[in-house]
């Protein structure tokens, strides 16, 4: 009898220890999901994003190239004749004008040389007087004359080589322009063509660059090239075209072409690499937004169209969309926007189609067709 009271007793502590875990699952089951319904039915927050509107412009069609900059007068300067380096006129780097001296070399013995010969000459221009003077008391025949007068000339022009000599051991600017590193020291021996040192002349440089062969008949000379430089903070210089080859290069179907390039504060160097820009043909007009405006993506480019909501609200919707030409921080929109419509610059990775937005421009994207580097 005992023995059935105590099963009784255990059915009865397990049915109740299990309506108890019964009633606690049930009730957090139960609070779950009155949270879920409750965090499901909470609009969502607008997503932050910076705005732009579609624009027009007119655009020129272009073709893209890359040059190297060349100086349209550069030499490796180096004396005519050998010697020992006695004089240095100039410091490394420096500007000079054209005709300064650079260096001289040891010309001692060619004076030396350059007064005797100097003396000879001075001499036969007094015997050619004295002789004249004996002209008149016919003491002297015209034949020793033409002999005075043409030993004197001899001697004149013993003294111009002699000084010519001499001159070549005077190094001068051939023009001005801009001095790099000497590669020799006074008491150094040169030899003859001997570089002593580069000398540029920077205020105009060439770039030189090539053009696929279906450009040909739409270049011309004069036309405007625009030259951007990374190795000067990625500035801008423009410049004219001078010079087009008259001939295609079989192996690459491409022909060279020349241009010139303003350098007025002498930034630019010869062997710069330069990107370049040429506007050909006419302007277009175009739908242009900035480049963070667009989506890419390997199904299509999409754009987020901004439509106004209540409030400051706006309402996103993803419109793919034909892209064109690009200008600096700028993109044409062939299809798919309109001018005027307003497109999401910011934030597009956290969009989707029907996403609620604000517009907060307090810091815009970069969006200029010129853009220059903050090189502070």
């Amino acid at each position: 009898m005992k023995k059935v009271l105590f099963g009784r007793r255990m059915w009865l502590m397990l049915i109740a220890t299990l309506l108890v875990f019964g009633g606690v699952l049930g009730m957090q089951w139960f609070g779950n999901m009155k949270m879920n319904e409750f965090m499901d039915n909470m609009p969502v927050p607008p997503v932050s994003v910076s705005t732009a509107e579609a624009r027009t412009a007119l655009w020129q069609d272009s073709v893209e190239s890359v040059g190297t900059l060349a100086a349209i007068r550069g030499a490796e300067l180096a004396t005519e004749v050998p010697g020992t380096v006695e004089e240095i006129f100039f410091d490394n780097g420096a500007q000079v004008a054209e005709g300064d001296i650079i260096l001289n070399l040891n010309s001692a013995p060619d004076r030396a040389e350059l007064k005797a010969l100097e003396a000879a000459a001075e001499l036969a221009a007094i015997e050619l007087r004295r002789a004249k003077s004996l002209v008149a008391s016919r003491n002297i025949s015209k034949s020793e004359i033409d002999q005075r007068s043409s030993q004197l000339d001899q001697a004149r022009a013993r003294v111009a080589a002699q000084q010519a000599r001499i001159d070549q051991k005077t190094l001068r600017a051939p023009y001005s322009g801009h001095l790099g590193i000497r590669r020799y020291n006074v008491g150094d021996y040169v030899q003859t063509g001997d570089t002593i040192i580069e000398l540029q002349s920077l205020d105009k440089l060439y770039v030189d660059f090539t053009l696929p062969e279906q450009y040909s008949g739409q270049v011309r000379t004069g036309m405007e090239v625009n030259a951007q430089l990374q190795a000067v903070g990625g500035n801008a210089f423009t410049g004219h075209i001078n010079a087009i080859a008259p001939v295609i290069d079989p192996q690459t179907r491409n022909f060279a072409v020349q241009a010139i390039l303003d350098n007025p504060d002498n930034l630019l160097k010869p062997g710069m690499f330069a990107s370049l820009n040429l506007p050909i043909g006419l302007e277009v007009e175009q739908v242009i937004v900035p480049r963070t405006a667009v989506a890419y993506r390997p199904y299509g480019n999409s754009v987020y169209v901004l439509e106004k909501k209540e409030g400051d609200t706006f309402t996103a919707t993803q419109r793919f969309v034909t892209l064109g030409p690009v200008r600096g921080d700028m993109v044409a929109i062939l299809e798919g926007l309109n001018p005027g419509e307003t497109v999401a610059t910011s934030g597009l990775l956290k969009l989707d189609s029907g996403a609620v937005v604000t517009a907060n421009n307090a810091i815009q994207p970069s969006a200029e067709l010129n853009p220059q580097p903050d090189n502070g």
